[in-house]
């Protein structure tokens, strides 16, 4: 996502939960060519290096669980938090989940088939 009209579209008619680490918006949208994310990390959340890790810790987290996210075809915004530098890797994921879960954009866990 590039335009501000596409961020602007997912804040005004879109769903949001805060986590501890992160704000996840997302926006349901069926005319999209595929998934469409954005990152927003202020200055609050560090120096430059800092907002660079943090991108690509939520871009690994998305990466992985990829597969869950029901329907595929979204806006997803994920705005770091002024606390979230603080956080490990595993912190993180483990907000990004249960706030995921919380928007009802994860499908549940199947057991692995043997």
């Amino acid at each position: 996502m590039k335009k501000r009209a596409d961020f602007q579209k997912v804040r005004e008619t879109g769903r949001s939960k805060a986590g501890r680490f992160l704000v996840l918006s997302t926006l349901e949208d069926a005319s999209l060519p595929h998934f469409m994310v954005a990152f927003i990390t202020t200055k609050k959340a560090g120096k430059a290096h800092d907002r660079v890790l943090l991108r690509r810790r939520f871009r690994s987290i998305i990466q992985a669980h990829w597969d869950r996210v029901t329907p595929s075809l979204r806006y997803l915004v994920v705005i770091a938090r002024y606390n979230t530098i603080t956080a490990t890797y595993a912190e993180l994921e483990k907000d990004w989940l249960k706030t995921a879960n919380r928007l009802g954009m994860l499908s549940p866990l199947t057991p692995p088939i043997p």
